[in-house]
């Protein structure tokens, strides 16, 4: 019984298993390069391989690479416990779950989720804002998931490039460059013209935009008036020809 028991140990000992502190939840950034790392413990003459969940693609066995995709590629230092899938220029389809697996019958896996985001520009309050005449625009853009801040961010207004040293005078801006980089711009004492098409443009992502409308304030207060007030009018003069074919009929 204690032959049995020393066997079992010994046995129960030698098998391989993954560290299951590594990370199993990765962020990438679209184009930059990313890294899958499983630790094997007790790895002894089996091998490591790394397969994609979407299509069972058997991407790497040991050292060696199975894939067209050059992009793919195994990592491994001689006598050490962590095996890498590297993955370079990522794109948001390669997101997914990778297996890392280890050769033993029958085999024993640890996934590990991937995700890809790609830079995001974004307008608060968009798409649509309504502002008072005689107030200050405040138009805030954010760029959230860029691999670095953006080196510079254009405003433009109905496509052309806003001149902080114009005539009208009170135009500002303040950018605040972090993770996320925020860009603000404000515009005092609203006028009619400055109604119209704002554009936010990063250098390094897509662009945004959102619509203005300069309004006087007793209308501002009510903007979904301003968006059915034909159809209020409409019903308002149809409601006394209902009543009268009520009374005829």
């Amino acid at each position: 019984f204690l032959a049995d028991t020393f066997q079992e140990r010994t046995t129960a000992e030698i098998d391989p298993y993954f560290d299951t502190t590594m990370p199993s939840n990765i962020t990438g950034l679209a184009g930059e390069t990313v890294k899958l790392t499983c630790r094997v413990k007790n790895i002894g003459n089996r091998t490591v391989s790394w397969v994609r969940h979407r299509d069972i693609h058997l991407l790497t066995v040991g050292t060696y690479t199975y894939t067209s995709d050059q992009r793919f590629e195994a990592m491994h230092k001689r006598h050490t416990e962590e095996w890498t899938l590297r993955i370079r220029y990522p794109q948001r389809k390669d997101s997914g779950i990778y297996e890392c697996q280890i050769s033993t019958t029958p085999p024993i896996g640890h996934p590990v989720r991937l995700t890809i985001v790609e830079p995001v520009t974004e307008i608060a309050g968009g798409p649509e804002l309504y502002i008072n005449k005689d107030s200050t625009i405040n138009l805030t853009c954010y760029v959230r998931h860029a691999p670095e801040p953006p080196s510079t961010i254009i405003w433009s207004h109905n496509h052309q490039a806003i001149n902080f040293d114009s005539p009208r005078g009170g135009i500002s801006l303040v950018t605040e460059k972090g993770p996320v980089t925020s860009s603000r711009l404000l515009i005092q004492k609203a006028i009619d013209t400055d109604s119209g098409l704002y554009t936010c443009s990063p250098n390094n992502t897509h662009p945004n935009s959102v619509l203005v409308h300069i309004v006087n304030a007793f209308v501002s207060e009510h903007p979904a008036a301003m968006h059915h007030g034909r159809g209020d009018r409409m019903a308002a003069t149809l409601l006394p020809v209902v009543l009268l074919l009520r009374i005829i009929f």
